[in-house]
């Protein structure tokens, strides 16, 4: 049986709150979801891809909208040999500089060096509220991520 994980990630994949505000918020998502197994806090080491697990279906470019699969996976690539700190590409259907941070993926993803996690929420998502005061707690937005593991 799977694992069906939230991940909110920080839209800047470099940014990482302060401890304290991270616990804040790892306290207050336990609070919005009572029924997950665990909400917890990562720090990554460096900046890293989150993706939806299972659920992947699929990535299109940001610029034209193209199948993006072709040359994604040469564009991963590329970029971890930089620990993902470089995440522009010339996207070769359109010639357009993306960020694979801002490529449409058919199930979200997201690069960060830092995630707060719920492992199996009962809530299928969060409110706007709910998130906007998780950000303002981080003091970043956020991008969520639903992970099935």
């Amino acid at each position: 049986m799977s694992d069906q994980v939230l991940l909110l990630i920080p839209s800047d994949p470099t940014y990482r709150p302060a401890v304290d505000d991270a616990n804040r918020a790892c306290d207050l998502l336990q609070s919005f979801l009572p029924k997950a197994d665990e909400v917890t806090v990562a720090f990554k080491d460096g900046v890293e891809f989150f993706d939806p697990g299972e659920n992947w279906s699929g990535v299109a470019c940001a610029a034209c909208g193209a199948d993006a699969e072709a040359w994604w996976f040469d564009a991963m690539d590329a970029a971890s040999q930089a620990q993902f700190y470089d995440l522009m590409v010339t996207a070769p259907c359109c010639g357009v500089r993306v960020s694979l941070n801002d490529l449409r993926y058919a199930w979200p993803a997201a690069f960060g060096c830092f995630a707060l996690e719920a492992v199996n929420p009962s809530e299928n998502e969060l409110t706007a509220e709910q998130m906007g005061e998780l950000q303002k707690v981080i003091g970043h937005s956020l991008r969520a991520v639903w992970a099935r593991v």
